[in-house]
């Protein structure tokens, strides 16, 4: 058995919001994905990865602004981790 990894950042917190950022990882080897190798994601929210069978594992946390910094441009922190477990045979 082998991993498939999905990694979403959303607009917000909710699973049912925008994905504004993604990348994936193919431990099966079947595919070789790479950052910029499409211009749209692979799922409009969270939760359609969900009903496409990803398995949620991981969320951010959810931190406060500081005072003062609420407009402050970083990294996107509305990051989603999702994972399938499919047979590791190549085909």
């Amino acid at each position: 058995m082998r991993q498939q990894i999905l990694v979403l950042y959303l607009a917000s917190s909710a699973l049912d919001s925008d994905v504004v950022g993604w990348s994936r990882y193919d431990g099966t080897g079947r595919t070789r994905p790479t950052t910029g190798d499409s211009d749209e994601p692979p799922y409009p929210t969270g939760l359609a990865a969900l009903h496409d069978g990803w398995r949620l594992f991981q969320a951010s946390q959810l931190l406060p602004s500081q005072s003062g910094h609420e407009y402050d441009v970083s990294f996107l922190k509305h990051e989603f981790f999702f994972e399938k477990v499919e047979d590791g045979s190549r085909s």
